[in-house]
């Protein structure tokens, strides 16, 4: 749908409260409060760095045992099987296997 057809359509404002689908006319919004601050006093990534830190390296440890030992079983099982391929694809695993051909 295009942004025209959707301006176009029946469909009310973000202003308008109770309209177009009990059409009782237009009330004004009561109740709603907005906050907002300024941008110039928000500092969204202040100490971000330096917080991580210390407070990621707690949390990565404290969950170590819940990622870290099935790691090292899957890399185990990955290495085991790249050298169990390599083998199997060697001569000295045809010869082990079938005899002099």
């Amino acid at each position: 749908m295009r942004p025209t057809e959707i301006r176009r359509s029946d469909m009310p404002g973000p202003k308008v409260y109770n309209l177009w689908w009990g059409d009782k006319g237009v009330q004004k919004q009561k109740g709603i409060v907005t906050y907002s601050m300024s941008p110039f006093k928000q500092r969204a990534a202040k100490n971000m760095f330096t917080n991580w830190i210390f407070n990621g390296y707690r949390r990565l440890a404290s969950q170590a045992v819940y990622w870290a030992i099935p790691f090292a079983i899957g890399y185990g099982t990955y290495s085991w099987a790249k050298r169990y391929d390599a083998w199997q694809n060697s001569k000295a695993a045809h010869v082990a296997g079938h005899g002099a051909h």
